[in-house]
């Protein structure tokens, strides 16, 4: 049966406070084995029969929006593309590695267009720099999250997509562990 992790937006954040013990009850609920949490940023990690990530996202959404009563942005990757993704090369060894840089992870709803892309080109600059590939964009930012002008929020309205972030290594733990 395939792993999956779903990478869960508004969990934990804004007043939205869901309890791991519940959320992973949820997702059981869903008739998904084996689920774990990672850490409590919104982090689920399950089987599934299905073969189809597309389809558990939006399973998955319904159902949290009926039990908890706001809509939860999901987006599910197969855990064996995890190591792709954490291994992805959208900067140079010197820039990741350069004291107060981080680099984040963008899980987004679909691969952008071109007319995106280039939009997110247009906010690289010295502070903030992304690459995408596939459907997920890299972000480096080389100073403090909150003294970046770029947001999470501004990234989506950006790309004209629902997206979710994740510091680098926390989807490399999650690789290491599940892929």
């Amino acid at each position: 049966m395939p792993k999956y992790v779903a990478f869960l937006r508004a969990i934990n954040v804004g007043g939205h406070i869901v309890k791991m013990d519940h959320l992973r009850q949820l997702f059981a609920d869903l008739g998904l084995a084996n689920v774990e949490t990672f850490i409590a940023s919104g982090n689920v990690i399950f089987d599934s029969k299905s073969g189809n990530a597309r389809a558990l996202e939006q399973k998955i959404e319904k159902h949290l929006r009926e039990n908890l009563g706001y809509e939860v942005r999901t987006f599910v990757r197969a855990a064996t593309d995890l190591a792709a993704v954490s291994n992805f090369k959208s900067f140079s060894a010197s820039e990741l590695k350069a004291p107060g840089n981080t680099h984040y992870v963008g899980f987004l709803s679909e691969e952008p267009g071109k007319e995106a892309k280039k939009k997110l080109s247009a906010l690289s600059g010295p502070t903030d720099d992304f690459a995408i590939h596939e459907r997920e964009v890299y972000w480096l930012c080389r100073t403090s999250f909150s003294e970046s002008a770029v947001s999470g929020a501004l990234l989506e309205k950006t790309l004209g997509l629902s997206a979710t972030f994740r510091n680098v290594n926390t989807v490399r733990r999650l690789a290491k562990k599940y892929s």
